[in-house]
């Protein structure tokens, strides 16, 4: 399994989505590792507070899109890892 989440506004294509967030999210999960869930800087700050944890995974050129993305790694209590 591989994931990306990003969060934004869609546009309503009939019975299927669209829009830049949906282009966003797509390019974060080609980021992705196998069994990895990645999430845009978007999803982190919107989380914030919430106990979700983060181990940041660097800054990334998105295909497609303007400038570098800040990627994160959902993960859980048992990580070694930098949480964010």
């Amino acid at each position: 399994m591989r994931a990306g989440l990003h969060t934004g506004e869609v546009e309503i294509r009939g019975k299927d989505i669209g829009g830049i967030a949906v282009h966003v999210a797509a390019r974060v999960m080609t980021k992705s590792d196998a069994n990895e869930v990645l999430v845009s800087r978007v999803v982190t700050d919107l989380v914030a507070g919430t106990g979700l944890k983060f181990s940041g995974r660097g800054s990334h050129e998105l295909k497609g899109l303007p400038g570098r993305w800040d990627l994160f790694a959902a993960s859980d209590n048992s990580e070694s890892r930098r949480v964010v």
